[in-house]
């Protein structure tokens, strides 16, 4: 189970995430969030996320040149798309180079014609709630259609309490939290890292 953690800030919850056995680890680029940070910032916490590590700048409803200019200047290896980006964005961002990850709320994709979920059946996506970063899941019964058919990512609400049960019911290749970690709003708890990522590998581990 492939474990995301995003809206890192710290040198202290970014090196939590990683010696807890996360996956990746994401970084806000979007401005007026309380999680947003600078490629500056971005660049500067990388030399503590060790190779195998995926790292990911996420930005939402951004012009293309931006978004490239921001992750060129941050140094990641992959751009996660959270807006409503045209597809173009995503090809473009893979020509230069970048690894992509698509997010869309579990009802946007529900609502994708055949011939979108063909687009991106070979894509890794992210499935959110409606309002991301709410600490708000979305109802599993959104995904009646099915889910997507390649790599994707449950996010939207997740904690450490109820990862579990989620993973159980809708199947994810992994899972991607922000909110769900935070000793309060934009700020990021150790303690609460550290247990969500053995709740999903206790989950796996059982599988």
């Amino acid at each position: 189970m492939y474990i995301k953690i995003c809206g890192l800030s710290t040198p202290e919850t970014l090196t939590a995430a990683v010696q807890a056995g996360a996956d990746a680890v994401g970084f806000l680029l979007a401005p007026g969030y309380a999680r947003t940070v600078s490629p500056e910032q971005v660049r500067e916490l990388l030399p503590l996320v060790p190779d195998g590590i995926e790292t990911v700048c996420v930005f939402r409803n951004q012009p293309l040149d931006v978004v490239l200019d921001g992750a060129r200047a941050a140094g990641v290896q992959t751009v996660q798309l959270h807006g409503h980006e045209p597809d173009s964005d995503v090809d473009a961002l893979e020509r230069d180079g970048f690894g992509t990850l698509r997010a869309f709320s579990a009802e946007a994709f529900a609502a994708l014609p055949p011939a979108k979920r063909e687009f991106w059946a070979n894509r890794r996506l992210l499935l959110d709630a409606v309002n991301p970063g709410e600490g708000v899941p979305f109802d599993p019964a959104l995904l009646h259609g099915g889910h997507p058919e390649g790599f994707w990512l449950l996010a939207g609400g997740l904690t450490p309490d109820n990862v579990a049960g989620l993973i159980g019911r809708l199947r994810p290749t992994g899972v991607d939290v922000s909110s769900g970690v935070e000793e309060r709003r934009g700020v990021k708890s150790v303690r609460l890292i550290e247990e969500f990522i053995a709740a999903v590998r206790a989950r796996s581990a059982n599988d």
